[in-house]
């Protein structure tokens, strides 16, 4: 599986700004992973900000800081996962990943050593 994210940019705060992340390989079986949007600021450990659980689950996870803003969604026709982010913050400035996993229980999901496949990031830069 390889995944393509896209979308970042520079945006002010207040901005919105949509990232995209593109599954190649898996078939009809996109729909069992999943896919998950981390981030890693300069300076920082990557975190874990939004993830969406895969067929049997279908459940949303957000990071405390983002839930009221940020939106994750997927089109299994498509392949694809997408990463919303509205009322942007200097703090969300961040190299974003789009991740993917198999057979993961819901406490392993914002541990990154549980995905298998990671995307190559996409800078998102917020101004104040």
């Amino acid at each position: 599986v390889q995944l393509q994210a896209s979308g970042g940019g520079l945006v002010q705060a207040g901005d919105s700004l949509s990232l995209s992340c593109a599954a190649s390989g898996p078939g009809g079986t996109f729909r069992s992973y999943t896919m998950t949007w981390f981030r890693q600021a300069p300076g920082k450990e990557r975190e874990f900000v939004a993830g969406y659980r895969g067929s049997g689950a279908n459940t949303k996870h957000y990071l405390d800081s983002v839930k009221d803003r940020f939106t994750i969604s997927r089109d299994n026709a498509k392949n694809t996962v997408y990463l919303q982010m509205n009322s942007l913050k200097p703090e969300d400035t961040a190299v974003y990943y789009c991740a993917a996993g198999r057979n993961m229980i819901l406490s392993s999901m914002r541990n990154q050593n549980s995905y298998h496949y990671w995307g190559q990031g996409t800078l998102v830069t917020v101004s104040s």
